[in-house]
């Protein structure tokens, strides 16, 4: 069972005298421990780093703590390349996994020294065209057919649009080796936001097999077994952690028994965690500030799904507390909802919660990944800000919420609402 906690009522109003809701709250106390325990949990390898998704949390004070503590990034477009730059990281701390990759971005990680990741064998030829093929190459692999683990089937990787058949990776290395490519690693992504610790252990067991193969068969060099992200995080409160230990311990075991005897012992185990890393480190503060009684009870609050769309992009569950009645009896049923002209713009539905009155701050849990990341402009609603809570108890706004001319900075005829907009 996770046990669902946030800052306190006290705490919660003494950011909201300074900031008002909505905004995103991430905790600096819970990250360190978040990303130290994982970062233990696979010590074992000399060479481990952590590519954190830069996908999840693209802020630049999350960014440096996690920098500091000695992780790299994985960046997906050119911005997220800048990104990357800017905050500081260099060469083989930078792994770029993209798709169908628009011309340029290939040129702009060779530039940065990155670990570049194929998605596809024809992307090959884009790299030839972008400067050229460096000395080490990441393959992505899709293995296809069902992915079980004991008697549960994750999903079907061969309708995700990631990746190279196993007699694709052949020809790749086949072709890179002959372009001057000396050392490869493998890469997968086979499930998404499972707490089960098989997962990891059995992907390691299929990279590290397939890697043998092409190490035996074709006399590559495998530097790297990336097992990408993946591992999940409970966002129930009757749903159970992954033991980060487990985990660390079946990929150890895997390990021994495959890669040690095929001579690859000084291989370098890699993750690309976003979700695990910063999710249960961040909440979405709002404050209540609507009611309605139709055929159901409502609740309104000043957040809408474009502060978080995973509820209304796919259902998700994102517990809710409220500040100062976190011990108080479920007597409501309500939806909680935002203002935006879209059904589904809501954050629970059916949701039994104390009574909720005009002006209670409402805690949603477990936004540190892929909660301001997805924010968008739908409606004209404008995002909200980024608020850290140091492990000393002082707080720090780490990004401004947007204003009205930041929407409209990109309209060529700004200057004809001069009248209307706030001043900056």
């Amino acid at each position: 069972m996770s046990v669902k906690s946030a800052p306190s009522k006290e705490t919660l109003e003494k950011i909201i005298e300074k900031i008002p809701t909505p905004f995103h709250l991430y905790s600096e106390e819970r990250l360190l421990k978040q990303v130290r325990g994982f970062l233990n949990a696979f010590s074992w390898n000399k060479k481990f780093k952590e590519y954190y998704a830069v996908k999840a949390c693209p802020t630049p004070a999350i960014l440096k703590i996690l920098k500091d503590e000695g992780c790299g990034v994985d960046c997906a477009s050119e911005c997220e390349l800048m990104l990357a730059e800017a905050m500081g990281f260099k060469g083989d701390e930078i792994m770029f996994s993209s798709n169908e990759t628009p011309k340029g971005e290939f040129a702009y990680a060779a530039r940065l020294g990155a670990i570049i990741n194929l998605d596809d064998y024809t992307l090959i030829d884009s790299l030839v065209l972008e400067g050229g093929v460096p000395e080490r190459v990441c393959m992505r692999y899709n293995p296809g057919g069902e992915f079980k683990l004991g008697t549960s089937v994750m999903g079907n990787p061969g309708d995700a649009k990631y990746g190279m058949t196993r007699e694709q990776l052949t020809l790749a290395v086949k072709k890179l080796m002959k372009m001057g490519v000396k050392e490869f690693a493998l890469h997968a992504f086979l499930a998404s936001n499972t707490t089960d610790n098989t997962y990891y252990p059995t992907m390691a067991r299929i990279l590290m097999t397939v890697a043998k193969e092409i190490k035996e068969e074709l006399g590559a060099k495998i530097f790297m077994i990336n097992l990408s992200g993946g591992v999940g995080i409970p966002y129930r409160p009757e749903e159970n952690e992954a033991d980060i230990y487990a985990i660390g311990e079946g990929v150890k075991k895997a390990y021994e028994e495959i890669c040690v005897p095929s001579g690859m012992q000084d291989i370098k185990i890699a993750s690309e965690l976003g979700r695990y890393i910063t999710g249960p480190t961040g909440w979405l503060v709002t404050c209540a500030i609507h009611e309605k009684h139709t055929h159901k009870e409502y609740i309104g609050v000043d957040a809408c799904a474009a502060d978080l769309m995973r509820p209304a992009m796919y259902g998700a569950y994102h517990h809710i507390t409220v500040a100062g009645k976190e011990n108080a009896e479920n007597t409501k049923v309500y939806d909680v909802v935002g203002s935006l002209c879209e059904n589904n713009d809501k954050f629970a539905v059916d949701r039994p919660l104390p009574e909720i009155e005009m002006g209670d701050i409402l805690v949603i849990h477990d936004t540190g990944a892929h909660g301001r990341a997805m924010g968008y402009n739908y409606n004209g609603r404008l995002r909200s800000a980024e608020v850290l809570l140091k492990q000393n108890g002082e707080f720090e706004l780490i990004r401004r919420a947007e204003t009205p001319r930041d929407y409209f900075a990109t309209l060529d005829f700004t200057h004809v609402l001069d009248d209307v907009l706030p001043k900056a």
